[in-house]
């Protein structure tokens, strides 16, 4: 995996002024709670009524 020009003055921006301490907290907490969702729907599995997708009809042949 090579670095481009872009991803090296990121890293030195990262590097000079380091984010806040609140801002790590929020991705953080973002991060988690999309893994807690993630877990959620994997599990126990996503209800009906949120999908967007309409169930098929069952056609019954007489």
């Amino acid at each position: 995996m090579s670095l481009n020009p872009r991803q090296f003055l990121r890293i030195r921006l990262w590097t000079d002024k380091p984010p806040s301490k609140l801002r790590v907290l929020v991705v953080f907490g973002v991060v988690l709670a999309c893994g807690a969702i993630y877990s959620v729907e994997r599990w126990v599995g996503w209800p009906q009524e949120l999908s967007s997708e309409r169930p098929s009809k069952i056609k019954v042949q007489n």
